[in-house]
């Protein structure tokens, strides 16, 4: 039985964990993310919001060209802690609990979490959480930079739907360049990203989205008001 579904709703992509109530990672949980993912990959969703069915919380994705967001409430270890590390946006509960496990059991983490943690929070606290194999609460999350909203329980689902919706609606190319320069600025700093920031962006300034911002901003200008939200297409 597969334990990871893709579901479409208009613009909005789901991977949903299927494997309540506590949504253990099973033998078959690559292969079934695995095809979650090319399924996803073979639609026009413009961002994908990763969830669990029951009251615990595994996700991510970071291969796509899309924003990624990963819902998570009640307990994230091990390999789940990294599928989140893997988004762009965590969504926390208050007191969902992310945790490094691997070091306790005499191993380390392989999927990535230890880069993707500093990244986030810091060398100093990466070595911490990794080795000593300490939870993190999501408020912690929060305050450290791992999370980028941290809401109580019962809203993480709907604040995560919500943010899904705003950037399903939202100038999808621009996210994929700013998605691509946080990359090249994971692999070498400000200059990996300076090198090759006008290979990402040169290409959005002839987008229908682009040419939609510019009228409306143009057209507010001269009347002295803001620009109204623009409705983006994507493209």
């Amino acid at each position: 039985m597969k334990t990871i579904r893709f579901e479409q709703h208009e613009s909005i992509g789901h991977i949903v964990l299927a494997n309540p109530p506590s949504n253990l990672i099973a033998t078959n949980f690559s292969d079934c993310l695995r095809d979650a993912v090319h399924e996803a990959s073979e639609t026009a969703i413009r961002a994908l919001l990763i969830r669990a069915e029951g009251p615990n919380a595994y996700r991510s994705i970071e291969a796509l060209q899309i924003p990624t967001i990963a819902a998570v409430r009640g307990a994230a270890f091990g390999g789940a802690f990294e599928l989140a590390l893997a988004c762009d946006f965590i969504v926390a509960a208050e007191n969902a609990t992310f945790r490094c496990i691997e070091a306790s059991v005499g191993s380390a983490p392989v999927a990535g979490a230890v880069q993707r943690l500093a990244e986030r929070a810091g060398r100093a606290m990466a070595a911490r959480y990794a080795m000593l194999s300490e939870s993190m609460s999501g408020a912690q999350a929060g305050q450290l930079g791992v999370a980028a909203f941290v809401v109580p329980e019962n809203d993480v689902e709907n604040f995560a739907l919500d943010l899904a919706r705003r950037l399903g609606t939202g100038p999808t190319r621009s996210y994929a360049a700013i998605r691509a320069l946080l990359k090249a600025w994971s692999a070498g700093g400000v200059p990996g990203a300076d090198s090759l920031l006008l290979d990402i962006t040169m290409g959005l300034h002839t987008t229908e989205d682009a040419r939609m911002g510019r009228t409306a901003r143009a057209e507010a200008f001269k009347r002295g008001a803001e620009p109204a939200p623009v409705t983006f297409i994507g493209r």
